[in-house]
């Protein structure tokens, strides 16, 4: 039970980096993707640990 205590303040946390990361992408004028930037995009940051910004 303990373990949630902590647990929960933590996922909190990794979920407001990563919408922050994403509403950054999205002011650069990108979109996040999960794959790789395909030709002629390129890779402008990071939305998530799993997912690029593209441009």
């Amino acid at each position: 039970m303990k373990i949630l205590f902590l647990f929960f303040p933590l996922l909190l946390l990794l979920v407001w980096g990563a919408a922050g990361s994403r509403i950054q992408c999205k002011q650069r004028g990108g979109f996040c993707s999960s794959v790789r930037c395909r030709p002629p995009l390129r890779t402008i940051g990071r939305c998530s640990d799993m997912a690029v910004c593209c441009k």
